[in-house]
């Protein structure tokens, strides 16, 4: 059926019978597709049948479903004209992991970090108003992402409201319990039910003619629809906020699904007024066994065999940079008792998995709440307690406020350690860590460290703990280690001095500095050069933020030119520094840039981006060697305009 629907339209000519067997059909197809080329599996299978409903009830895209984090759009991509191009999910100039404007009309709001879908449907609601239009505004949220406040912040302004917007929470942590048999049916339908509405308003409407007596009755009326409610239904917060609640409903009952939103579709705007809350449970994996077993495992996943549901085997046999963070850490926790670690609601993807494993009460993972566990960490650390908080670096940027007011200007000695810096790729440029450099780099007192293979990384973290002028921060990319083999304990062979960058190879014409894991590109680079003619030299910055302007200077005004390489924005990142250092120390030497340009880098391979980026060693070589016959012939241009 699925080859046939060019759009949610055409689901309104299927029977209830047909809408069942194209549930089964999206699934199948789903994980069909996710065992090819990986991608977000179990949550996309648990709302098949809501997103259905969504489609089947509304008329999109006139009226607007904004989905939340987005990990779960692919039901929604395929029945919305994009199941001929399904097969190219998450590669290169194909369709995108998330909901995209760029990419669907049916695509009303842009995502990929949580806890946005309530904030924007409010928009989406006040802008209908405003133009005198008369769409509905559907928003689907998880309850993972009511832990973040940006969620609490839209409650409290909706619940404020008159807009007609219906919030859709997805909540797949609790079981379908008995809550959702035939009293929690029974009450919905009155609930929902024209006839309970309109006499409650009429009620209420007469009533206000009274005075004293009138008052009474509204409290009683109060009184009993809110305790019959809130005897079976665990809504009293959202009803309390001034938000009315239908629910729990079984996320997989298609009939009682269209039926619920049918009802609020036609109420909205009448009998009921403002916004409305429904409660949908759903089940992780739903309709596929094994992601249903281990919902966490087969939230991503990388290829895998569909009879086996093995993953298939990675090619390499080197350990991941956030185990080997984790390994660190729990070293770390071992001998030091004021240590803790903290994550929001990723302790994979952050190694900080492996520090809750040995240290379960020192490990504190607050949720999708970055901002909290920022100042959370703040407070630890106004004590004496030396907090390590491991987060995605792209998710990190939504803490900013509390990094600087609440962390830096306090010159507290938080730890960032920041994962999945840098290109990130397929995940595309939602999940991109391209800007920490810029946003770390201008904050007073931060110190910024980059890594540029695992025993960098082992070494930083040891680094950090001793560390104590202010916050400190940790950047390295989503992949691998360099080597099989790793030592979680000190090197101290290993010199890393503040602010001076690690001399690899030493020469006299080009000095190129080098950002962390770019560091083995730069090498080939190098090679390629000293093959060519050119002396130059290679050293490895290793700490981003401060330049030591004695070593600097020096290094700088030993060559001809400057190259710098890093995987991040060139606009503000650690080349923006060495020419603002250059500028500060009146050094007039040509200098070039190689990063990410003022653009948002697309979902693509990573090798790919780097092609696309002008990141690989094929194309800094070129630059370079184009370069470095511009800077030659300036500087000869400037020795003969001295004499």
């Amino acid at each position: 059926m699925l080859e046939k629907i060019d759009s949610p339209k055409n689901l309104k000519n299927l029977s209830k019978e047909e809408l069942h067997e194209l549930c089964s059909e999206i699934r199948n197809v789903i994980v069909k597709q996710v065992s090819k080329t990986g991608g977000h599996l179990a949550s996309n299978l648990g709302v098949v049948e809501l997103t259905l409903a969504l489609h089947y009830v509304f008329d999109t895209p006139d009226d607007k479903i904004i989905w939340d984090v987005g990990h779960q759009a692919y039901p929604h991509k395929l029945i919305t004209g994009r199941f001929h191009q399904f097969h190219t999910l998450k590669q290169k100039d194909g369709l995108s992991g998330f909901p995209s404007r760029k990419e669907s009309a049916y695509d009303a709001f842009g995502v990929g970090h949580a806890s946005t879908s309530l904030a924007a449907a409010m928009g989406f609601a006040v802008a209908r108003t405003l133009k005198q239009q008369a769409n509905r505004v559907v928003a689907v949220i998880g309850d993972g992402s009511l832990t973040g406040g940006l969620a609490y912040e839209a409650l409290n302004n909706a619940g404020v409201s008159e807009e007609n917007v219906i919030f859709i929470l997805n909540d797949n942590t609790m079981s379908i319990a008995p809550n959702v048999g035939a009293v929690s049916k029974y009450l919905n339908h009155i609930i929902a039910n024209p006839i309970y509405n309109k006499l409650k308003k009429e009620v209420w409407e007469f009533t206000a003619k009274f005075h004293q007596l009138g008052e009474g009755i509204r409290k009683i009326v109060q009184k009993v629809d809110g305790s019959v409610k809130n005897l079976f239904l665990p809504g009293e917060l959202f009803e309390d906020l001034g938000i009315r609640y239908f629910g729990p409903i079984n996320g997989h009952n298609l009939n009682d699904l269209i039926k619920i939103l049918n009802h609020l579709k036609d109420a909205q705007g009448s009998y009921i007024k403002g916004p409305c809350l429904i409660h949908v449970l759903t089940e992780k994996g739903h309709g596929w066994d094994t992601a249903v077993k281990d919902a966490y495992k087969w939230h991503a996943s990388t290829p895998f065999d569909i009879k086996t549901g093995k993953k298939k085997a990675s090619i390499t046999d080197r350990p991941g940079l956030a185990k080997i963070v984790g390994d660190t850490l729990c070293s770390l926790f071992k001998d030091n008792q004021d240590c803790v670690g903290i994550t929001a609601a990723m302790p994979d993807g952050t190694g900080m998995e492996h520090v809750i494993n040995e240290y379960p009460e020192r490990v504190f993972d607050v949720g999708i709440a970055e901002s909290y566990a920022v100042t959370f960490a703040a407070g630890l650390a106004c004590e004496k307690i030396k907090p390590f908080v491991a987060i995605y670096s792209t998710f990190l940027q939504r803490s900013l406020d509390q990094i600087i007011h609440d962390v830096a200007l306090q010159n507290l000695p938080v730890v960032f350690i920041l994962s999945h810096s840098g290109l990130v790729g397929v995940d595309g440029p939602t999940h991109h860590g391209t800007f920490d450099l810029t946003y770390l780099r201008m904050i007073p007192d931060m110190t910024v460290l980059a890594p540029s293979d695992e025993i960098e990384l082992v070494n930083m973290i040891h680094l950090a703990y001793k560390h104590t002028g202010g916050p400190i921060a940790i950047r390295y990319p989503k992949g691998h280690a360099l080597h099989s083999e790793y030592s979680v304990a000190q090197n101290t062979d290993l010199n890393i001095k503040k602010g001076v960058p690690h001399i690899i190879h030493q020469g006299d014409d080009l000095l190129i500095l080098s950002v962390g894991f770019m560091k083995q590109a730069a090498l080939e680079v190098y090679h390629r050069l000293k093959k060519d003619g050119f002396n130059p030299t290679l050293a490895d910055a290793r700490y981003v933020k401060p330049l030591d302007p004695e070593k600097y200077q020096q290094l700088i005004e030993a060559h001809k030119a400057v190259l710098t390489i890093e995987e991040s924005m060139t606009a503000g990142g650690y080349g923006s520094g060495i020419s603002e250092f250059m500028a500060a120390h009146n050094i007039q030497k040509p200098i070039k840039h190689i990063g990410i340009p003022d653009t948002f880098a697309v979902h693509a391979r990573l090798s790919e981006l780097h092609s696309m980026l002008g990141l690989d060693a094929d194309s800094i070589y070129n630059n370079a060697k184009e370069f470095m016959s511009f800077a030659l012939s300036s500087v000869s241009q400037l020795q003969k305009a001295s004499n």
